[in-house]
This record gives structure tokens, sequence and C-alpha cells, in this order.
């Protein structure tokens, strides 16, 4: 029998029905949904989260430590949440860069007239101060699609790199620096 444990942190509190992971803090509540094979089982005993299989072959134990990597994230999420940071480079054109519902919009890109628009993924706040713009999420993979989004809008095509740097880029994820 493979089984793992997960502690959960004192204000955390997991709930597991129907293939679905609740899981509320201070910070909020964030939720998903797995669609697991026959053969695993999921258990909240306390403030333990077991996940376990009959099964001992590495199928399972990648599927078993997936699960268990989501939930770990969600508990960071709802605890400490994630937050991004973004750069502003301009050398040839100064850009302007605001946040308007649920989009950045990025005005005077390389002297462009058009605005170059990226969405903001889930319920994500982004801030722009100075030249950073702050990503901040309780959903790691809708925190780091937001932040990509922005870096993407600005991708320059068709020139070469080395000379023309005007961007926006990330320059810290979750904690670490790029």
């Amino acid at each position: 029998m493979l089984s793992y444990k997960l502690q959960i942190p004192e204000g955390v509190e997991v709930k597991y029905e129907n293939g679905k992971i609740v899981v509320d803090g201070k910070l909020g509540r964030t939720e998903r949904e797995f669609k697991l094979m026959k053969g695993i089982e999921i258990s909240i005993e306390g403030k333990e989260f077991r996940i376990s299989s009959e099964e001992e072959n590495r199928k399972y134990k990648k599927l078993m430590k997936t699960v268990l990597a989501h939930v770990k994230n969600m508990i960071t999420g709802v605890t400490q949440g994630f937050t991004y940071k973004l750069k502003i480079c301009f050398s040839h054109f100064p850009m302007t860069v605001k946040v308007v519902g649920n989009e950045v919009i990025i005005e005077n890109f390389m002297g462009q007239k058009q605005p170059r628009i990226a969405k903001i993924v889930g319920n994500t706040s982004v801030r722009v101060i100075g030249d950073e713009i702050i990503v901040f999420g309780i959903d790691k993979e809708a925190a780091g699609q937001t932040a990509a989004n922005i870096e993407k809008a600005t991708r320059i095509r068709g020139l070469d790199r080395r000379v023309f740097q005007d961007g926006i880029y990330i320059i810290e994820k979750c904690g670490k620096a790029t």
C-alpha cells in the first residue's frame, strides 16, 4: 500500500467531495477538481490530508504526487498568496501601462498607435507602481498565466532583440528572482 500525508496548517480548512478539493484560508477560497483514476483514495482526518493507493507502480505514484503538489500550492495560496513582479523597460519610446477592468493595456509600445492588451486571468489583482507591475493571486496558475500574458503582449517580432530590448519582463516569481 502506497500513501502520502500532508499536514494542514492552523487557520486552513480542506474539504474533499466528489473529486473536488476546496481549501479555505485567511486570503480566500480556492478549489480544484481532480479526475482521479480508480484505485486512488483521498481522505482528510483531522489536520492531515492523506492520499493512498493499493497499487505501487510508477503511474499511481506520479498521479498521487501531482495531486499532493497541487494541494500544497492551494494551501500556500490561501495562506501567503503568489506574487510576480514585472519590470517595464524601454529605451526608444516611453510606454504607458494601465489596468482597466480585467485587462492590462500597454500604450505606445515601440511607437505603435494601437494599444496591446493582456488578459487578467481569474481572481488575480494587478498593480502598476512606477516602472514595476505587481501581480498577486491565491491561485498559482492564474497569477502565473496573468504575468505570462503581460510579458507575451510586448514580445518583439521581426527586430533584433539585442538592439530593441523594449518590453515588460518577469523579474521575480513567487519570491524567487529570475
